[in-house]
């Protein structure tokens, strides 16, 4: 009994330090796994983030516009209402709004985009384009969803 004894916890403490031995690896998969997740996560939402004031843009044939710089977007409502970003903004304090939103970028290099409802009255959206071509801003931009190509007329 003695010797049977003495082998038995000399073979327990021969597992007891195996088990204690440090983890000298780290596992990266759940850092990994976590950031794939992310990466999807901002890839889908990003696109979402930069239109705040929905609209139902007019449909064109136009192609898109090349701009190093980031825009300011100015939007028109159904009812007419102006936006600067996603903020409500008065007619007669637009430019000032605008020169806000741009910081220190010369009116004349900073790019506005021009996003209006396709049943926002014409008047509202030709008040902005002039008010904004009277202020110096020379990049004006109307945004538009672009449409599939016209067919020749059969006639």
């Amino acid at each position: 009994m003695a010797l049977g004894g003495e082998g038995g916890q000399g073979q327990r403490r021969g597992r007891r330090r195996a088990r204690k031995r440090p983890l000298s690896e780290i596992n990266v998969t759940p850092l990994v796994d976590v950031m794939l997740v992310l990466l999807i996560i901002f890839m889908i939402s990003a696109p979402l983030l930069t239109v705040g004031v929905p609209v139902e843009l007019p449909k064109t044939e136009a192609s898109a516009v090349e701009t190093d710089k980031p825009p300011v977007t100015v939007s028109i409502d159904q009812e007419g209402a102006i936006f600067v970003q996603r903020d409500e903004t008065a007619f007669d304090a637009l430019t000032d709004r605008i020169a806000e939103a741009a910081g220190d970028t010369d009116r004349e290099e900073l790019s506005i985009f021009v996003r209006a409802d396709g049943r926002a009255p014409y008047q509202a959206v030709a008040r902005v384009m002039a008010r904004l071509s009277a202020a110096g801003f020379t990049k004006l931009n109307l945004i538009t969803d672009t449409a599939e190509p016209v067919q020749g007329s059969e006639g």
